[in-house]
């Protein structure tokens, strides 16, 4: 007897994922080497006006030919893509000369992918959602990892949840509350995992909450009365910013008026974790006005009112790593400051009009800035976008003084893009989030809008819109008629049943009916009684003369009460009229 043994087929994973890789790569450098190509030739005629010669070569030499059939489906490639060069430039001549030399549409892709690219057509803001907040300014914004939740916090004291998935094109929050009763809101931001929210608000006590808004923890209140703030278990005065940590989802930071930036855990809110100081150049107390971590969360950043900028490692707390002490002008407010997704540079908005950006291993002196930026809110902020290459911040205006704007800067040259006029208010807040690709502002005038693209922007606002509005129930509707049948007249209608706890409510104001004891006597005595003060002689008479023998029945019947005795033996007032 034989037996045939069949050998399993094994496959090697990982050439397969190379060459599909590779076919990949190929197909996109020729379908976009085709499109550059065909954009620089349509540039080079209009610049050197080559005439048919041109066209001819392009036919030769292109890795395409263009047909009678195909020419609607290309019209929207002929278009230029990148800046325009200047007619006549050396690097337009260079490069039409090699691509007449040489056929090779190499160079041609890389370029326009590196230099020509335009970055303008990344920023999602075809369409616009407006949330309305308040009135007052919408001061804190915070979107959860997933980008289905968003909170915003304001001036108004209020923290509102909106749930994108759960909104119809009503836009209403599902939720409001004042978890810091009168302090207005600095600052919200969920955890790394979405679970917890942090907020900081104008008093000295940060608060975590769930993700629908009920308490967690609550910061502990330091001794305002003990000089040296390394002693005391929390803040002892008004909060300015805060944060979470990127990587360990129970820490986060807080900065506050007291000098201090301190690392907190949510298991111990009996005390802080840690306590940074940032000092002048004379060594005196500088307080922090914004703080952030790095990337990974290995770095600790705060901006200080007299300009600075000082950078801890997270693990050593007295001396500075990196400190800049002119980053911005002395005496403003620095609004933020926010890590690119690479964590090589720094972004910071200053009060004094200006975004920079620095390099912390070369901090002396700032990459590049821009001014002419106004900001008169000491949250004021900025973020980079999604893919690191543009960064964003707002400007604020007087009343009247004309619209706010939203800026979009090129990182590597910070040459300006792109602007968006939002409303008539300030532009407080802005934010970007990476995996919705939606950009979320908060205005002076209590609204929160959100800008997206239907092709590049994922879920999001992209949910909520697309909704009608709910109608009413016919059930609530009907409950504003009322319909009289002969039963509901007086006296056929049986008593309504009274709320128990209503009853209760109006029997314990009752004292009868709550048996109230007697209230102790406080001060020279009430209505007869005598507050004691010992057995004593003195105080059975005292008890005995404050006796209170007030007749409170009709005052002419109790005097008429003394009529007949006094006529029949008068003594006080007859007999001094007697003669």
């Amino acid at each position: 007897v034989r037996f045939d043994t069949k050998k399993a087929r094994t496959f090697d994973l990982e050439a397969m994922f190379e060459q599909t890789r590779r076919t990949a790569v190929e197909r996109s450098r020729k379908v976009l080497g085709e499109k550059c190509e065909r954009s620089w030739l349509l540039h080079f005629k209009t610049c050197f006006d080559f005439g048919p010669s041109m066209q001819s070569q392009s036919s030769a030499k292109g890795p395409a030919e263009d047909t009678d059939d195909d020419d609607d489906d290309d019209d929207d490639d002929d278009e230029f893509i990148g800046p325009p060069l200047p007619p006549g430039s050396l690097l337009t001549l260079t490069y039409i000369l090699h691509w007449c030399l040489f056929g090779d549409n190499t160079v041609f892709t890389d370029v326009n992918f590196l230099f020509f690219q335009n970055p303008v057509k990344k920023i999602p803001d075809s369409h616009e959602i407006t949330l309305q907040h308040g009135t007052k300014t919408v001061s804190a914004l915070g979107l959860d990892p997933s980008g289905a939740r968003l909170i915003t916090g304001g001036y108004d004291y209020d923290v509102k949840f909106w749930d994108f998935a759960g909104m119809d094109a009503s836009l209403q929050a599902f939720r409001s509350l004042q978890p810091c009763e009168c302090h207005q809101i600095k600052s919200l931001q969920y955890s790394s995992t979405g679970d917890v929210i942090l907020v900081v608000s104008g008093n000295s006590q940060a608060k975590v909450l769930d993700r629908d808004g009920f308490p967690v923890m609550e910061c502990i209140k330091g001794d305002q009365y003990i000089v040296d703030m390394t002693n005391t278990k929390g803040h002892t005065a008004m909060l300015n910013s805060g944060c979470w940590h990127p990587k360990i989802k129970e820490e986060f930071l807080t900065c506050s008026n007291d000098g201090t930036v301190r690392t907190w855990d949510v298991n111990n809110e009996k005390k802080h974790k840690s306590v940074f100081k940032p000092r002048s150049a004379q060594g005196k107390r500088v307080i922090p006005t914004t703080c952030t971590y790095s990337r990974d969360g290995k770095l600790i950043a705060a901006g200080c009112q007299d300009g600075s900028i000082q950078i801890w490692d997270r693990n050593m707390n007295v001396h500075t790593k990196f400190h800049c002490r002119q980053a911005h002008a002395s005496g403003t407010d620095t609004s933020c400051l926010t890590f690119s997704y690479d964590g090589t540079v720094l972004a910071s908005r200053g009060g004094d009009d200006t975004l920079k950006i620095w390099d912390i291993r070369q901090f002396k002196k700032p990459l590049n800035s821009a001014d002419g930026l106004p900001s008169f809110f000491p949250m004021t902020d900025c973020c980079f976008s999604p893919d690191d290459k543009i960064l964003v911040t707002g400007t604020s205006v007087k009343k009247g003084g004309g619209s706010g704007k939203l800026f979009f800067f090129y990182r590597e040259t910070f040459q300006k893009l792109y602007e968006i006029e939002v409303t008539d208010a300030s532009v407080v807040r802005c934010l970007w989030h990476p995996k919705l690709n939606q950009i979320m502002v908060g205005t002076g005038n209590g609204l929160a809008k959100v800008y997206y693209d239907p092709v590049k922007s994922q879920r999001g606002a992209k949910l909520c819109v697309v909704k009608t509005k709910r109608k009413e129930r016919q059930a609530e509707t009907l409950t504003q008629d009322y319909i009289i049948t002969p039963h509901a007249l007086p006296m056929f209608r049986e008593p309504r049943q009274r709320s128990t706890r209503k009853q209760l409510e109006k029997d314990r104001l009752d004292p009868m009916k709550s048996h109230k004891p007697e209230p102790p006597v406080a001060g020279a005595g009430r209505g007869g009684r005598v507050g004691t003060h010992g057995v004593t002689l003195s105080s059975y008479i005292v008890k005995n003369i404050a006796l209170d023998k007030t007749d409170d029945s009709n005052p002419r019947e109790a005097i008429l009460r003394h009529a007949k005795e006094a006529e029949e033996n008068p003594y006080w007032v007859a007999p001094a009229y007697a003669k």
